[in-house]
C-alpha cells in the first residue's frame, strides 16, 4: 500500500472509504477546530457523513479528479491533505489541507502538500498548483508561502461562514517556478 513518511512518526497514506469510522471519530476531535476553515459538506457529524465525505473523494478520484489523503501520527488519523480539485486536461489542481490541533507545529502539512504539488506539477505534468485560504487564515497562508507560491490575489467577501463573509486569499505557483525551485534545493 502507499505510505509515505512525513516524520520519524507520521505517514502519509490515501483516506478511503473503509476508514469511515477512523475519520469520524478525528472529524469528531477536529471539528470545531476546523470548521471555519474548510467547506462545510467536509465536516460532517456522524460515520454515515463521514462515509459520504470519502465516497465522494474516491468517485472523484476515480474520474481523475479530486483525491483525499489522511496524516497519520502515532498510528492515529490526525488530518490529512487534498486535491479540492484536480484537472488534468485543464493543467490544473487545487490543494488544500486539515489538521487537528494536537497536531500543529510538526510541519507534517507542509511536507504532505509538497508531495501533492510536486506529484501533480511533475509526474501528472500539470501547470498550475493553486491554494486557496481564507485571509485571516495566518497558518494555511503560511503553508502556501512554504510551498513557494504567489499570493496572486484577493477575492472579496468570497468566503461565507456563519452568516459572515470573509475574503479569500488565492495563491499558486508554476510548474517552471516549481521545477527551478527544486532544482535550487
Amino acid at each position: 500500500m502507499f505510505s509515505l513518511s512525513l516524520t520519524a512518526d507520521a505517514r502519509l497514506r490515501p483516506l478511503e472509504v473503509w476508514h469511515a469510522e477512523e475519520f469520524a471519530a478525528h472529524l469528531d476531535r477536529a471539528r470545531e477546530h476546523i470548521r471555519p476553515w474548510v467547506g462545510a459538506g467536509f465536516v460532517t457529524t456522524d460515520v454515515d457523513g463521514a462515509r459520504a465525505t470519502l465516497r465522494r473523494y474516491a468517485d472523484r478520484q476515480a474520474g481523475d479528479g479530486g483525491r483525499l489523503y489522511g496524516i497519520w501520527l502515532a498510528d492515529t488519523l490526525v488530518g490529512g491533505v487534498m486535491f479540492t480539485a484536480f484537472d488534468a486536461a485543464f493543467g490544473c489542481c487545487e490543494v488544500g489541507c486539515w489538521l487537528e490541533p494536537a497536531a500543529e507545529g510538526r510541519g507534517m502539512v507542509t511536507k504532505a502538500s509538497t508531495a501533492l504539488v510536486d506529484w501533480a506539477l511533475t509526474e501528472r505534468g500539470l501547470h498550475r498548483a493553486e491554494w486557496h485560504c481564507r485571509a485571516d487564515n495566518d497558518r494555511s497562508s503560511a503553508v502556501a508561502k512554504r510551498l513557494g507560491m504567489t499570493l496572486e490575489g484577493v477575492r472579496r467577501e468570497a468566503w461565507p461562514f456563519e452568516g459572515t463573509r470573509y475574503d479569500k486569499q488565492i495563491w499558486a505557483v508554476l510548474a517552471p517556478e516549481w521545477q527551478a525551485a527544486r532544482r535550487a534545493g
